[in-house]
């Protein structure tokens, strides 16, 4: 709530017009279809979970307005954050920038600017993050792991790639939890974190 009031603030006193301010991501899916804002701007955490509420509202809106222009604000760099906004939408008018820019308030002014006016803002050190996942996303599982995330991508059960592989269920599951981890993948439910892993495994 305190960063958004000082969000709000600042824009106030650099001359833009705030049309709502929101504390969770429902509501802002609400408010951009009352005031149809020339700019969201939105953290990726929001009530109720505090997970990727509002990074995942961002992505509906871009969905179903390509040009709606979004800025978000993270905590820290999650690299599939960053892919999934940056994936969004007509590529253009998007912008993911680190908490910490918006202490310095001219750049993050002209940041807000350059979303608004549809050209792309990403924090440099979320640009070093993705260019060395760019390298290859699997580069960091053992031999055994990427076995298993192969079997994971075939569909196939902890209990499924146990039998496969003639090792216990526990270490599946410990392979499996390696593998999540060592591909940065945000925190989730179990389920969608393995769809998010197959993905990567396609990918690379």
């Amino acid at each position: 709530m305190l960063l958004r009031e000082g969000i709000v603030g600042l824009l106030d006193r650099c001359g833009h017009e705030v049309a709502a301010a929101v504390g969770d991501a429902p509501a802002l899916v609400a408010a951009v279809e009352e005031h149809a804002p020339d700019i969201v701007v939105t953290d990726v955490r929001m009530p109720p979970g505090f997970q990727d509420e509002g990074l995942h509202a961002a992505v509906r809106l871009r969905e179903e307005r390509p040009a709606l222009p979004v800025l978000v604000l993270s905590q820290y760099v999650q690299r599939a954050y960053a892919s999934e906004l940056l994936d969004s939408g007509d590529g253009t008018g998007v912008g993911y920038l680190l908490k910490d820019r918006v202490g310095h308030v001219e750049e993050f002014v002209d940041a807000l600017c350059e979303v608004a006016d549809g050209g792309t803002v990403v924090d440099p050190e979320v640009v070093r993050q993705l260019l060395r996942r760019r390298r290859d996303p699997l580069e960091r599982l053992t031999p055994r792991e990427r076995e298993v995330l192969a079997l994971i991508a075939e569909g196939r059960s902890n209990g499924a790639i146990a039998r496969a592989l003639v090792v216990s269920e526990a270490a599946v599951g410990k392979h499996v939890s390696g593998i999540l981890t060592k591909l940065d993948l945000p925190p989730a439910q179990e389920t969608h974190r393995r769809v998010l892993a197959v993905l990567a495994y396609l990918r690379a």
